[in-house]
């Protein structure tokens, strides 16, 4: 596991940040609605993250390349997306900084919790499929990492609407 920088979200010149891990799964809204919603309260930002995972085939420099585009594309444009929900729903207030990794999905997460010290909460939405709460939900919050991880992880209902 990453060291982890001391957080200093109280501390003056810093503000409050939550962490929303962004994919095309149908729980994200539900923890960005959650984290928009208590960042209004608190005056702090949400910090949506997608990560580009490896695939199999990157021994082909340019068939590497042309997914890096297309996913970065994709990011792109579920950013926006989810900025455009946020707004809808009243939250333009809220300020939000987009993130694009590549790499494995566990790793950068807390590579970038370890480099942000401003990163106070994981939120996560639990997957509405009935196999369970969802790979990033068991490997984060329930696997060995989870009794030492860096921040607090909420974990929110897949199915939360914002009433």
């Amino acid at each position: 596991m990453a060291t982890t920088k001391k957080r200093r979200v109280f501390e003056e010149g810093h503000t409050r940040k939550f962490l929303v891990i962004v994919d095309e799964t149908q729980e994200v809204e539900s923890a960005l609605f959650y984290s928009a919603l208590r960042m209004a309260h608190t005056a702090g930002s949400v910090i949506l993250l997608y990560i580009i995972e490896p695939q199999d085939y990157q021994h082909w420099m340019g068939v590497r390349q042309v997914q890096l585009e297309e996913e970065t594309t994709k990011a792109k444009a579920l950013f926006r997306l989810f900025r455009r929900k946020l707004n809808q729903a009243g939250f333009e207030q809220v300020a939000s900084e987009e993130v694009i990794r590549e790499g494995e999905k566990a790793s950068e997460i807390l590579k970038l919790i370890a480099e942000d010290e401003d990163i106070a909460v994981l939120v996560l939405g639990a997957s509405t499929d009935a196999r369970g709460p969802g790979p990033l939900v068991s490997a984060l919050a329930a696997g060995k990492a989870a009794g030492n991880f860096p921040v607090p992880v909420t974990i929110v209902p897949g199915r939360m609407s914002l009433d």
